[in-house]
């Protein structure tokens, strides 16, 4: 039912932005790795918001993980490029992530 009033929301563009980031971010399977709040295989995003916060270029480097991929920033585990995300797409994603508290 979520899901489906989720969908129907972004359809007609009625959600709150830190909805829409986070619908978007399960429509391109982040959180199969990620969650907001803890580690599943890749960091939690709060963590990854603490870490980055008040770096000049965190925006940049982030969009550039999402998608190129990136390794050995939070252990032996690399996060594989996204083929399925879009620059603009990286980008809402990541300010979403660092607007997390």
């Amino acid at each position: 039912m979520k899901t489906t009033l989720i969908a129907l929301a972004l359809a007609f563009g009625v959600t709150a932005p830190a909805m829409a980031d986070e619908a978007l971010a399960k429509a391109k399977n982040c959180m199969a790795c990620h969650s907001i709040d803890k580690k599943v295989v890749g960091p939690a995003y709060k963590d990854v918001a603490k870490k980055f916060a008040g770096q000049k270029d965190a925006e940049a480097a982030l969009i550039t993980a999402v998608l190129k991929g990136s390794k050995g920033v939070w252990g032996p585990i690399p996060m594989p490029a996204n083929a399925n995300v879009n620059e603009a797409e990286a980008k809402k994603l990541v300010d979403w992530i660092l607007s997390l508290k």
